[in-house]
């Protein structure tokens, strides 16, 4: 597989390796293979894989070639890059230094308490955005436990676990497993969050302050660096959230 950078040059992308190098040039990307319009350094998806001559496939279990394993890698072994649902409520790639444009733009110097009282955030995102900034680190099973989420809320909760990633103000840090009253882990992965201030000063890092506008401009050129097609519409929603 083939990743055009800068619009003119090409690197080949045949590892995990590969493809955080190529992350770092680009800056951000869809986490799929469906690029929605706008970027993804991975162009296509599990359907269309059988039809592409590259060792990168979706869903094998290679940490390696698998592009389904580099989301849980990038937070495990990266300190610079970030994955969570952060465009058109899907997921995506930010590095470091592009995730401080993306923060002004979606937060644009809010707390969380003043977005809270202005109305942009509702009773639903602040019960859980309360409960993982008091325990840190919470897998998504016990978020909804610790908030008192029933079985008939459960579409509110994912829903509001979705906006608060998109709002920026939580994000995905890693994964676990349940466990058993004997201690051991069963079942399948459970994703875990943390809020974004948390996650990047766990990396040694501390988000600068931008100007929403500059941030803004500053996204939308290089969006078109990576896609000139882009319709401004799509990049707009893509920038904002």
């Amino acid at each position: 597989m083939v990743y055009r950078k800068g619009g003119t040059k090409t690197m080949k992308i045949h590892s995990f390796s590969d493809f955080c190098d190529a992350l770092s040039d680009c800056g951000f990307s869809m986490g799929g293979g469906n690029a929605k319009g706008i970027y993804s350094v991975i162009p296509y998806g599990w359907e269309q894989q059988d039809n592409i001559d590259s060792p990168v496939k979706w869903h094998t279990g290679n940490p390696e070639t698998d592009p389904w394993e580099w989301r849980m890698r990038v937070l495990e072994e990266r300190k610079d890059i970030a994955y969570s649902k952060v465009f058109f409520r899907a997921s995506g790639f930010i590095t470091k230094d592009w995730y401080e444009y993306f923060y002004a733009v979606r937060r644009r110097g809010y707390s969380f308490e003043e977005a809270y009282a202005d109305g942009m955030i509702n009773r639903n995102e602040k019960r859980i955005y309360e409960v993982i900034l008091e325990n840190g680190e919470t897998a998504f099973h016990e978020v909804k436990q610790l908030c008192g989420f029933s079985g008939e809320e459960s579409s509110k909760f994912e829903q509001a676990v979705i906006d608060l990633q998109m709002k920026m103000y939580i994000t995905i840090c890693g994964r676990s497993r349940r466990i058993n009253r004997r201690g051991e882990a069963y079942g399948w992965n459970s994703t875990v969050f943390t809020t974004v201030e948390d996650f990047w000063q766990a990396r040694g890092h501390d988000l600068k302050s931008v100007s929403p506008e500059l941030a803004y401009n500053k996204i939308m050129e290089k969006v078109y660096s990576l896609n000139p097609n882009a319709k401004l519409k799509t990049a707009d929603r893509f920038i904002r959230g």
